[in-house]
Order: structure tokens, then sequence, then C-alpha cells
């Protein structure tokens, strides 16, 4: 075998390489669009697997979710992705997706699904849904305050509702998709494109009405076979034994020797001296139990760690240490998820569908749960035939303590809502339970400085770029798009002229 020619070594040299911090969806979108460029990839995750928050068990004839359960494709980045990856056909789409249950004066009602059923349902007073009927004409007006920048998601859906609404609508919504409460959330960053909704037409529905009818005009205008090749099933779904399935599948697209898990990353030092147009920043990392640590050489390293963990790290600058004490303190909310099974005779009241969730205020009619997927209702293959799997979530910014609570006494909470709930009898068979002490950050009113301080690290370091969910959407959707947008910025940096790198810095 001849050795490789001088033209070779070369071009293999000119191979840019870049380092991802972070093993969850979002490193390793960023990391798999990388390595489809051309680039060299070395992804670093401090646990000994990969995934994230996206965690699936399969055990005792039973398929459950630690983490995230479904996920949608409202992204084109989610769409380029499962084509790439040829997963259309492991999706799973739930069975009666459409029904989904909140929880009044104790019990199950179903949630109507579109405003006109709302609208001539029982489900809200007379009031509220004259509010909803009059709001186009009430908030007709454009030119609302740019001050509420801090406005909570409870504060702007009153004025746009009323209290019912939050109370019977957001509040379940943001407790089952975030752990959080509407009055702690910041709206601008939990629904930006209903504030910014609010702010260019003033009405949100009439500004919905109009942004769904020009996404219609957008799309008749494309040509019929792009319409044919984009269209797919909608709304949520999961995969063929778990969501972890996508990060599987990502993992194996990337290969043992780029995927570096059990390894720490414990500092990062960007030194260009200006000879050099590659291999800027040098990664340090450690094994698990080693105490000898590795460098690695560079071009750009795209950061998915949580805030907390970065804080952490030790960055140098040219031999200088670049502190990051202008981070602003991030609250993260604590979760724990609890899989029970029932057997199905034992449950008198089952419901078909999504799942149920609680309101806060029905904590008075003694239910302390954050609400329960109905998972083998959904996907039927996920538990025997003879049982029930739920999957029950407790903790939130409603009950923090609750959440570190022992099994035993999650069993009794988790127990006790569902035999309220579901008419559920005797013991559950199985119980499972997971407890994640930072499932989210919480998008707290304050949270444009931690914006800020993203923004801010970004700059001061070239060629660095965060991704994740601490900014952009806390869903599986979000930070697979966060990813794929920092993999774009990584290509264009290091695609850009090496005079336009030095006028970055």
């Amino acid at each position: 075998m001849s050795s490789p020619t001088k033209q070779d070594q070369q071009s293999q040299s000119s191979v840019k390489r870049v380092a991802v911090v972070g093993a969850g969806v979002s490193g390793l979108a960023a990391a798999y669009k990388l390595k489809s460029h051309g680039f060299d990839v070395a992804v670093f995750e401090a646990e000994g697997r990969a995934g994230g928050k996206l965690r699936s068990v399969s055990r005792d004839g039973l398929i459950w979710d630690e983490g995230a359960n479904t996920m949608t494709e409202s992204e084109t980045e989610v769409q380029t992705l499962l084509d790439n990856l040829g997963l259309r056909e492991k999706q799973q789409f739930p069975i009666s997706q459409t029904k989904r249950y909140i929880v009044r004066n104790g019990m199950p009602v179903l949630l109507p699904t579109n405003p006109i059923a709302l609208i001539t349902s029982n489900f809200l007073s007379a009031q509220s849904k004259l509010l909803i009927i009059l709001e186009p004409f009430l908030w007709k007006k454009k030119g609302v305050s740019d001050d509420d920048t801090q406005e909570s998601v409870g504060g702007f859906f009153q004025r746009h509702f009323g209290p019912e609404v939050v109370d019977y609508l957001i509040d379940p919504f943001v407790a089952g998709t975030s752990g959080g409460d509407p009055e702690s959330l910041s709206m601008r960053h939990s629904f930006p494109d209903l504030w910014n909704m609010e702010k260019r037409f003033g009405s949100v529905i009439s500004g919905a009405i109009k942004s769904k009818l020009s996404a219609k005009k957008e799309k008749s205008g494309q040509t019929k076979g792009s319409v044919e090749k984009g269209k797919h099933q909608r709304g949520s779904f999961s995969f063929h034994g778990g969501m972890q399935t996508l990060t599987d599948t990502l993992c194996n697209e990337l290969g043992k020797d780029e995927l570096k898990l059990n390894s720490t990353v414990l500092s990062l030092s960007y030194s260009h001296d200006g000879k050099s147009a590659f291999e800027n920043w040098s990664v340090s990392s450690a094994a698990k139990d080693d105490k000898h640590s590795q460098s690695l050489s560079v071009d750009a390293v795209v950061m998915t760690a949580p805030l907390c963990n970065v804080k952490e790290m030790n960055i140098t600058k040219r031999g200088t240490l670049f502190p990051l004490d202008f981070f602003p303190e991030v609250t993260y909310i604590p979760l724990s998820v609890i899989i029970t099974t029932f057997k199905k005779e034992d449950v008198k009241r089952p419901l078909e569908g999504f799942g149920v969730l609680v309101p806060s205020k029905e904590q008075k009619n003694g239910l302390k749960t954050l609400g329960t997927l109905f998972s083998s209702m959904m996907f039927p293959d996920r538990a025997p035939s003879d049982l029930h799997l739920y999957t029950t979530f407790v903790g939130g910014s409603r009950n923090k303590e609750l959440a570190k609570a022992s099994t035993d006494e999650l069993k009794k909470i988790v127990t006790s809502d569902i035999r309220h709930l579901l008419g559920a009898e005797g013991e559950p068979t199985s119980v499972n339970h997971y407890h994640w002490s930072k499932a989210f950050p919480l998008y707290g009113r304050n949270y444009d400085s931690v914006i800020e301080a993203i923004e801010k690290m970004e700059k001061n370091l070239p060629g660095f770029f965060y991704a994740g969910n601490h900014r952009g959407g806390l869903s599986v959707g979000k930070a697979i798009a966060s990813g794929c947008k920092a993999a774009e910025l990584v290509i264009a940096y290091l695609e850009s002229p090496p005079d336009e790198k030095t006028r970055q810095e």
C-alpha cells in the first residue's frame, strides 16, 4: 500500500475540526450537520450515555420515556433531520392524540380541539367566552407598549382573555410543557411568536388568523411537487422504541471515535496568534476516574452544556482567564417522572387519548401531580395487552420540594391522583421513578439578562457558539433547531476569509 502523498497530507490537515460539548439532542444535531458538511467533529459528554433529556427504557415488556415523551416537527430543521436520517418509517403517532383532558372540579374534562368548539362547549364560563369573541375588537389597535418586555405569561393572557383562561388553559399547559407557572414565566421568551404577534397586530386572534392565511398563500405558491414532498402527518409523535431512537440514530451516524462519553471538559483555551487560520482552540478533557487530562486542538467550539456547568469551566483567551461572572443566576425547575402500570380490570374509568393535565387550582381537590400521559393508550405496543401504562409528572415550580420526594412517597401521591381521576383500584403492578434535578431552565421575567450574557460570551470568544434549551425554546424541536443553527454559524465562520475572523476579534 502506497504512503500518502504530500498533497494528501495537506488535504487531510486542512480538514477543519469542531468540538461539540454535550451529547444531548442539540449537540448531536449540531455534530451531525457539521460532519455532513465535511468537518471532523469530537463530541464530549460527561455522562456515560448520550441523549440528554431523551431517555427511553425497555424492560419487562414495557417501553417508557423518562424525559421528553413526544415532539413535533414545526421546525424545518426537524423535518430535514428526520428525512436525512431515514427516520420517517420509525415515527410513531399517538392514537387519539387530539383527545386531551383538563381537570375541572376534580374530574377530567375533554378539552375542545379548536376555538369554535371551545366557544360552543361548557368548558368556560359565558364571561370568558365573551372575552374571547371580543378580543379581536378590544385589541384591534396596534402600538402595544414596548415596555412590557418582562411581562409574565399570566399577565399577557389575562389581559387578552381573562383569569379563567389563565387558570384552566394556560396554567396546566405551561406546567405540562415546561414545569413552570404563568406568573414566573416571561411571555417574550416562553411564547415569542404570540408576543411578536401582539406587537404587529394588537389582537392575538386576528394575528393568528392573518398569519395562517399568509402561510397558506405562501404554500399555494409552491410547486405541487414540493408541497407533496413536504406532506407529513401532523401533530405530536414519538418513535418505535421511544424518543431515544432519535438520539441513538444520531450517535450511530457519528461513530464511537467521534463520540467521547464519560469525558468531562475541564478547560477551553483560545490562543489565536494571527499566523494560522486554524486550530485556535484547545479543549482539555478528562475521562471518568482518570487523573490525566487530554488536549485536542480544534477550529471552533459548539457549547450545549447547561449554563450552570459552563460557568464551572475554565475558559482562557490568549493565556488570560475569561471570567464568566457576568452571567446571572439561572433558575432550574426540578421534576420527577413516575411510570406506573395498573391491571386494566382495576382501572374503572379509563380514558382514551393523550393524557390529562392538572391546573394548580385543582390542588384544593387533593390533586398533587402536574399531569399524566396515557402512554399505552397512545402507543399500545408500550405495554402488555392486560396493562395500562401511565407516565405522571410531579414537581415543577408548583411543588419544587415534592419533586425531590422518595419513590415510596411519590408512588402514594401518583396512585391517589390516578385513583381519583381514572377510578384505579388497588396498587400499581409496577413503579419506576426518575428525578431530574434540573429538568428545564426557567424562562423567568428577567431572562433577557441571560440571553444578553450568552450573546456577550459568543461575541468575545471567536469561534465559540452556544446552543441548547437555554434560548430559543424548551421543546425537542427547538433544541434541534438551536443545534443546527449553531452548526450553520460555525460553517459560515470557518469558511469565511481569515482576515474576516481577525476583524471579529
